[in-house]
């Protein structure tokens, strides 16, 4: 695969968070792209596990630590001498941010100042992507989309988590690694509702689905008219893996500087639907059902959250490939195909991958050409 202008093949690549969903994801796609990939991280959350389903443990350089310790942290950079480092480590569940509220700030604000800091002082010339999430926006519960300058906030833990997260990257931004000179290029990647096949977490609304019809149980749905930019994985990643590409080519001598902020990485705005509408969408595919599990004493969740992405489309030339429908088709496929035999899922996470990058090749998006 030679996407991103081959600038990830033979490049050293570190990624915190390696055996979560999204980050088992990546970690297959830069093992594609022929990176070196070191992974830093607690051991898998769940069972079953898309990083255990995949093997990777054994196909990139795997190291168990927590981000919470500066010492782990700054041991991985030493070791790594990364070119890239993707940090998407944290405690990624607002209702479970409820129940563990210093643990969730702890490693999304603390884990990321370490990770900062393990690279400041070690004077490694790279890239770094922060991964935060559309969450980190103070939320108004507006119809209309948020964009980049709008104020960080949050009012649960997890939300004001990495709101604090990405005033912390602003911070280091600012203080240590700004001007043309600076040897680290930093920006952050805030992405939307990111679905796809692997996700095994409790209090989401698709592994909920799929736990249910594995069972024929009837599907719990706690929050059917609630309204989030739903957007398959590979989506935020190929974000991702093009900020990056930028902001290496921009280290270049005399290469243009593009903006190092934020960026969000959400759907078109056709797939801002409900979770009922996401719902009916996988009944589709996978025939079953579901009742209305709303209880007015749960936690506080937002309602309405839409992302505006014009900057990246402006700066990286970034848009999304799959719409709704195909979103939601190929993570029922996937989880289908692998809850019928679960040695598929290398083989089918890798094709998806690949079909991603064709889609992306035929639309003319840059990265893909």
């Amino acid at each position: 695969m030679t996407s991103f202008g081959d600038i990830y093949r033979g490049k050293r690549v570190l990624l915190t968070g390696h055996t979560g969903f999204k980050g088992s994801w990546l970690a297959e796609w830069l093992l594609a792209l022929g990176a070196d990939v070191t992974g830093l991280a607690l051991a898998p959350a769940t069972t079953p596990a898309l990083f255990d389903e995949l093997g990777l443990a054994g196909r990139l350089h795997h190291r168990m630590g927590d981000i919470r310790d500066l010492s782990v942290v700054r041991q991985a950079v030493e070791a790594a001498q990364p070119d890239f480092i993707f940090h998407l480590a944290a405690q990624p569940l607002v209702r479970l941010s409820y129940e563990q509220p210093v643990e969730t700030y702890a490693t999304n604000v603390l884990g990321t100042v370490h990770v900062l800091e393990a690279i400041r002082l070690a004077k490694q010339p790279c890239v770094v992507v922060a991964v935060t999430t559309d969450k980190c926006y103070e939320n108004k519960e507006w119809v209309h989309s948020y964009r980049e300058e709008d104020p960080m906030g949050g009012y649960d833990p997890y939300s004001s988590s990495k709101g604090a997260a990405e005033l912390v990257v602003s911070a280091y931004r600012r203080s240590y690694f700004s001007g043309t000179d600076s040897p680290v290029k930093l920006a952050s990647g805030r992405a939307g509702n990111v679905i796809g096949g692997g996700d095994w977490a409790l209090d989401r609304i698709v592994p909920d689905c799929i736990r249910a019809l594995q069972r024929d149980e009837t599907i719990p749905v706690r929050n059917k008219v609630a309204t989030r930019p739903w957007q398959h994985v590979l989506e935020p990643l190929s974000g991702y893996l093009q900020l990056g590409a930028n902001l290496h080519r921009a280290s270049a001598p005399g290469a243009l500087q593009p903006p190092c902020g934020g960026f969000n990485f959400g759907p078109a705005l056709t797939s801002n639907r409900t979770v009922a509408d996401l719902v009916q969408e996988v009944l589709k595919h996978w025939p079953g059902r579901w009742e209305d599990r709303s209880d007015p004493k749960a936690v506080h969740e937002a309602k309405l959250l839409n992302l505006a992405t014009d900057k990246a489309f402006h700066f990286l030339k970034w848009q999304p490939v799959w719409d709704f429908p195909q979103t939601i088709e190929r993570t029922v496929s996937w989880y289908r195909r692998c809850s019928a035999d679960a040695s598929e899922a290398p083989s089918l996470t890798a094709r998806q991958i690949a079909d991603y990058a064709a889609d992306a090749k035929r639309l003319g998006i840059s990265w893909a050409q």
